[in-house]
């Protein structure tokens, strides 16, 4: 059987505590496996305006963001943002750059919301060109 390469690890990030753990996560498989990590921020559909990070925020956020990926381990880490639904611009994402892994975080919710309407995270398992890892927040490390 040959080896798994994977050499391109993504991980979406919205700034949230779910996002920070799918970080640690990617950061390390990255450390150990030499691999890019590349944190892909998406910029959803219409949200309410208190919603929306201002465009500073987001350009600092992700810097931050890279420089904690570094300091976790990653060797190499690299932003990216896309448009659109989130679940569909992470696999658009993932399928445009030949990405061998998606490494996300997970609310972890099983309210009856979620029943009906379903997660990104959902989503992406169920869609994705690639391997998807999930990291439930709140794990235990």
């Amino acid at each position: 059987m040959a080896a798994i390469e994977w050499r391109s690890i993504c991980c979406p990030v919205d700034f949230s505590e779910p996002a920070r753990e799918g970080l640690r996560v990617a950061a390390d498989l990255c450390r150990r496996l030499g691999s890019e990590l590349v944190l892909l921020y998406v910029e959803a559909g219409p949200k309410v305006a208190e919603e929306l990070p201002r465009a500073g925020q987001v350009e600092s956020g992700l810097e931050a963001w890279k420089e904690e990926a570094v300091r976790l381990g990653a060797g190499r880490a690299t932003v990216a943002r896309a448009g659109g639904p989130a679940e569909v611009a992470i696999m658009e994402f993932a399928s445009s750059r030949d990405i061998d892994l998606i490494v996300m975080g997970t609310h972890g919710r099983i309210d009856r919301e979620h029943m009906l309407t379903g997660s990104v995270a959902e989503g992406v398992v169920r869609n994705a060109p690639c391997p998807v890892l999930t990291v439930r927040a709140g794990r235990k490390a």
